[in-house]
């Protein structure tokens, strides 16, 4: 991580998406249908209207501005105007379902190794669906679940959603606990060239999760290497209220967080302590 000081929003070029660079750069991977907007209120909540349209897989939606995105459980993901990566992608894959609780945490993979090349080398990420750096929040991923048409033939949609703050400043961050590229020092935050990156390396995770039972394994590893939940004690509110703590031992086969031998997968995860 540089130690360069913090600029301010007003010294940044907060430019819009080049959508010409951007499909240019993607013409190697499956993002063969790429929207660029101005301002979406949600890139998820577009490309679900698509995916239940008929929308092949391949297809991709951005925005300079997203105004009301949505993160699990709910909540919300706002950031300035131009201050970050919004984009949402859509697969139709024909993948035993078992494994669709991948796919959040295979976005992951993509956006660690995203921020990672841009010179943040202490980035991690938490169960099930955010990219941390030093404990504070950059990325959060949403993936919904979406069934064709009827008498389509089409195979049921899986909508990843990632949210990546690039320039967001100290002012700028909605909590504390938020930050961005530009607070970690990155040497990169070109926006158009950062989400050239997330979408390929999407893709080539996507290949690894669609792929044979080796190449799935190395990203099992991969991802419980980088998954900075593992070997916390953590505390698991489930869905029904109840609420679980323990050692977060590893992440199975089934993406699921395996707490004191016990698997979840589902929760809303604190990471309490680092386990003795």
């Amino acid at each position: 991580m540089s130690s360069s000081p913090h600029r301010r929003p007003c010294d940044l070029p907060r430019t819009p998406l080049d959508a010409v660079a951007l499909q240019n750069a993607l013409r190697a991977t499956r993002w063969q249908r790429l929207e660029v907007t101005v301002e979406s209120p949600s890139t998820n909540a577009e490309l679900a209207i698509a995916a239940r349209s008929g929308a092949p897989s391949g297809s991709v939606v951005t925005t300079d501005h997203q105004a009301a995105g949505r993160g699990r459980l709910d909540r919300t993901f706002v950031m300035p105007p131009m201050s970050g990566i919004a984009v949402s992608a859509l697969i139709r894959p024909e993948v035993p379902l078992a494994r669709w609780s991948w796919l959040p945490l295979v976005a992951g993979l993509a956006v660690a190794d995203t921020i990672a090349e841009a010179g943040v080398r202490d980035g991690g990420i938490k169960w099930p669906n955010d990219v941390l750096v030093a404990g504070r929040k950059i990325s959060g991923i949403l993936l919904e679940r979406v069934e064709p048409p009827a008498g389509s033939g089409l195979a049921a949609a899986a909508v990843i959603g990632m949210g990546v703050n690039v320039s967001l400043s100290e002012e700028e961050r909605p909590v504390e606990t938020a930050t961005s590229l530009l607070l970690e020092g990155a040497d990169q935050l070109d926006r158009t060239v950062l989400a050239t990156r997330l979408l390929t390396h999407l893709d080539r995770w996507l290949s690894a999760w669609e792929n044979d039972d080796e190449s799935f394994a190395a990203l099992r590893e991969a991802f419980v290497q980088r998954c900075v939940t593992v070997g916390q004690h953590v505390r698991v509110m489930l869905p029904d209220g109840s609420r679980v703590e323990g050692t977060a031992e590893t992440v199975d086969e089934f993406g699921r967080l395996v707490v004191d031998g016990k698997p979840f997968s589902a929760g809303d995860i604190t990471h309490v302590r680092p386990a003795r």
